[in-house]
C-alpha cells in the first residue's frame, strides 16, 4: 500500500472535510482553531510533505526558508495566494495551488449587500432602533440615496467582479469598471458595462466604487489618499477584496472629515485592527472579513484543497495548480 503523504493543516476546517482528509491522507489537525505562531508554522513546515494554509498565515521567504526538504506542496485554503511568496516557493520546487472560483456568488452577494445598506442608511437604522431613537415614522428622518440610476466603478473585473455587476444592474446601476484589460465583448453586452483604462478617470465619476481585485504589489494602496481625493464627495466606496488595496488611515481621515459619503468595509489593512475612526464613523458600515463565510463556500473550499492534494499525491497535474503566468 502506498504511503499517505504528511498533511498538516493550520486552522479548523468544517467537519466533513476534516474526516474526508484523514481517510485519504496522513492528516494532522488544528483543534483549536487558534492561528498559528510563527515558530509552530515552521515546525509545521519542517514536518508536513503537505501544507494547507489559510490567508491568515503569512508564508513569506523567512518562513519558507526554514521547510525542511520533505515538503512538496502548499494547499492553500483561500481563493487567492497573496499570504505566499510565491516566487520563494516555485524557487524551492513546491506545488502552489489556491480555490479560485467557489467563493464568487457569497462574496457578491455580500458586497452587494453593502452597496444596498450604506447608502440606504440600514446599519444606522437598525441602531437607532436599539437606542430607543425610533419615535414613529418621519417624512424626512434617516434619508438615503436609491441605487437606481447611480454608477457603479469596479475595481477589478474578475470573477467575483463580473458578479457584483450583474446584481448592481438588476438594480438598475449603471456599470463601468477598470481591469488591466477588457472583458469579452459578450460579457460587456450583457452587462452593458463601461470600460476605463485609465483608473483615475473613473474614480471621478462614479457614485459607487466596489473593490475587487486581487492583492498583488502592484494593487498595493491602489487608492491612495490621491486617489482616494479623486471620488467624489457623494461617494461610497465598499471593499471586500483585501484590506491593503486601500490606504486605510486615509480613507478614514476622509470619513472623518466629510469628504465622503460613506464606505462599506469587510477587510483592513492591519487585520483584526481596524482605525479607530472608522470605529467611530456612522457612515460606515463594517463587517469582520466575513464576505466570503457561508457553510457552503467553506466546505467548497475544502473539496478543491483535497481535489487538489489528491491529484498532486497521484502524481498528476493538481486542477488549482499557481504558475508563474498568474503573478
Amino acid at each position: 500500500m502506498q504511503k499517505k503523504p504528511v498533511v498538516i493543516v493550520t486552522r479548523k476546517l468544517p467537519d466533513v472535510i476534516e474526516t474526508r482528509l484523514r481517510e485519504l491522507f496522513d492528516t494532522r489537525l488544528n483543534e483549536s482553531d487558534r492561528a498559528l505562531s510563527r515558530n509552530e508554522l515552521v515546525e509545521a513546515l519542517r514536518t508536513a510533505e503537505i501544507i494547507v494554509p489559510t490567508i491568515t498565515d503569512r508564508l513569506d521567504a523567512s518562513v519558507l526558508a526554514e521547510a525542511g526538504p520533505q515538503l512538496k506542496m502548499i494547499a492553500n485554503y483561500a481563493n487567492g495566494f497573496d499570504n505566499i511568496d510565491v516566487h520563494v516557493a516555485l524557487t524551492r520546487g513546491l506545488a502552489i495551488t489556491n480555490t479560485p472560483g467557489v467563493l464568487t456568488n457569497d462574496t457578491a452577494d455580500a458586497t452587494m449587500a453593502l452597496i444596498l445598506a450604506v447608502p440606504r442608511r440600514f446599519i444606522e437604522g437598525a441602531i437607532e432602533l436599539e437606542r430607543g431613537g425610533f419615535t414613529g415614522w418621519s417624512p424626512t428622518w434617516m434619508l438615503g440615496h436609491r441605487l437606481t440610476g447611480k454608477r457603479l466603478g469596479i475595481v477589478g473585473m474578475g470573477r467575483i467582479g463580473e458578479a457584483v455587476a450583474a446584481r448592481a444592474k438588476a438594480f438598475g446601476m449603471q456599470i463601468h469598471y477598470h481591469n488591466r484589460k477588457p472583458v469579452h465583448a459578450h460579457v460587456e453586452a450583457a452587462l452593458e458595462a463601461t470600460y476605463w483604462e485609465n483608473l483615475d478617470q473613473m474614480l471621478m465619476r462614479m457614485d459607487v466604487i466596489s473593490v475587487n481585485c486581487p492583492r498583488t504589489p502592484a494593487t498595493y494602496h491602489l487608492l491612495g489618499p490621491r486617489r482616494l481625493k479623486l471620488l467624489k464627495p457623494s461617494a461610497y466606496l465598499v471593499n471586500t477584496a483585501r484590506g491593503e488595496i486601500i490606504d486605510e488611515d486615509a480613507l478614514a481621515e476622509m470619513l472623518a472629515a466629510g469628504q465622503l459619503a460613506g464606505a462599506g468595509l469587510d477587510v483592513y489593512e492591519r487585520e483584526p485592527a481596524v482605525n479607530p475612526l472608522l470605529l467611530k464613523a456612522p457612515n460606515v458600515v463594517l463587517l469582520p472579513h466575513m464576505a466570503s463565510a457561508t457553510i457552503e463556500g467553506r466546505i467548497e473550499m475544502g473539496e478543491r484543497v483535497i481535489l487538489n492534494i489528491k491529484c498532486f499525491a497521484d502524481g498528476h497535474v493538481a486542477p488549482d495548480l499557481v504558475v508563474p503566468s498568474m503573478l
